[in-house]
């Protein structure tokens, strides 16, 4: 993924680079600014790396008109092709990562509604699955990230993209009235449909009070996506 744009700059010039983190770790050239536009080397930085995280192109379309065509081309060419939106995966102070990859809990109880607590109280974001053992039985897998991702206030709520292929079934927030509590209302809805064999997901996110700026503001929310689809077998590491 792209981790944040940078910028090599020289006396005549400034080479714009992404940086990328996964397989391969490295810097891909993006565009490059001449002697007479070294002065807006800063504000292309600050353009490219703000859309990384609000897809906003009126934004970056007031930066890039005042460079010449070639580094205008260059840019969204680049953005087309090496920064398709990945929903969740960025905040406006960078990438979203993952601080704990799996935890494994056994049922829906006190100890992992106080494990769910703390995260949530610290600012975590949370992703959790329900998945059948082998042996039959049911376990949660609870992911834990760097920070909430903020969605705008007239956006859907979700950070964490649906499954190809599974019909949604009911989707389940903790600002509907009569909630036990973000944490204990989105684990009873969960343990609700599990025991009707439903394939249940959980994440959460903060849901802004704005449509611009929309970044800080806003309520954290639990979201519970019950789907018509059977709890998925656990996966394998084979």
């Amino acid at each position: 993924m792209i981790y944040s744009f940078i910028a090599h700059t020289s006396p005549g010039r400034s080479r714009i680079f992404a940086l990328v983190k996964g397989p391969g770790d490295g810097l891909e050239a993006v565009t490059t600014l001449g002697a007479g536009d070294l002065d807006l080397t800063g504000e292309l930085v600050s353009a490219l790396n703000c859309f990384l995280a609000d897809r906003d192109e009126g934004a970056l379309g007031a930066v890039l008109d005042r460079l010449p065509k070639p580094v205008r081309l260059a840019s969204l060419q680049y953005l087309r092709d090496k920064c398709k939106p990945a929903l969740g995966a960025y905040t406006a102070w960078g990438p979203v990562e993952v601080v704990r990859e799996a935890v494994y809990f056994g049922g829906i109880d006190n100890e992992i509604e106080e494990y769910l607590e703390g995260a949530y109280a610290i600012g975590l974001g949370i992703r959790m699955s329900n998945e059948r053992k082998r042996d039959g039985g049911v376990w949660w897998v609870i992911q834990l990230l760097s920070d909430e991702v903020s969605v705008r206030a007239s956006a859907e709520p979700r950070t964490w993209a649906l499954p190809a292929g599974a019909k949604l079934l009911e989707t389940w927030t903790s600002k509907q009235p009569g909630s036990a509590g973000p944490v204990r209302g989105a684990l009873q809805v969960a343990a609700d449909a599990t025991a009707q064999g439903r394939w249940v997901r959980i994440h959460t996110l903060l849901h802004s009070h704005y449509d611009v700026d929309f970044e800080g503001s806003g309520t954290s929310e639990f979201i519970v996506d019950v789907f018509d689809a059977p709890i998925p077998l656990e996966r394998s590491d084979e």
